[in-house]
């Protein structure tokens, strides 16, 4: 499999495979409450059964062409990831998304994460727009969609219940065009 190097820090993006499940839940034990401030990702994830199951249902997207996960690796260790929680060849459409640990906030893993799934996305599958959906209030999430250059097209008001609170999602893209005249100029599109 793959194994793409995201800098001259150790950082590296792979597949997220069933067989990682026991990898998999270490980590999210170690950022679980950092993870779900926002989002539920993992919180079936309890054992290393629930885990795989999760794990599972990506491997399931990927085969079906409707989805994927992939693993951020930091001097070897799992730290976070990035997703297409939705994608839709056919219509040439796809949200990405993210999660991170604790102790690997700061660095810009996801954002050189994210850069690589656009780039695959648009180059290699034809990609039109991809979205971001982010709670208005996770800050650390909107700021990865401005430095990615999407742009913010709108708010969701009190979208989405996570933990009994109604949140705002704000909606943000990219399109296939941005994105490639800004790469052509040597950054992503809002620099």
């Amino acid at each position: 499999m793959y194994a793409i190097s995201l800098g001259d820090d150790g950082a590296e993006l792979r597949p997220l495979e069933p067989w990682h499940a026991e990898e998999f839940l270490a980590h999210l034990d170690r950022g679980r409450e950092f993870v779900q401030r926002y989002i539920p990702f993992g919180s079936r994830a309890t054992d290393t059964d629930s885990a795989r199951v999760l794990l599972q249902s990506y491997a399931d997207k990927k085969a079906a062409d409707t989805g994927s996960l992939h693993g951020v690796w930091l001097d070897g260790k799992l730290v976070g990831g990035v997703l297409f929680r939705v994608f839709d060849a056919e219509q040439g459409t796809c949200e990405a998304g993210c999660w991170l640990e604790p102790a690997a906030a700061g660095r810009g893993l996801i954002t050189r994460a994210v850069r690589v799934l656009i780039d695959w996305a648009v180059d290699e599958r034809g990609i039109h727009r991809v979205e971001w959906y982010a709670a208005a209030s996770n800050e650390p999430s909107l700021n990865v969609a401005r430095r990615l250059g999407m742009s913010r097209e709108g708010v969701l008001r009190e979208s989405y219940l996570h933990r009994g609170v109604r949140q705002d999602t704000e909606v943000w893209s990219v399109l296939a065009g941005e994105w490639r005249a800004a790469r052509a100029r040597g950054r992503t599109p809002a620099e």
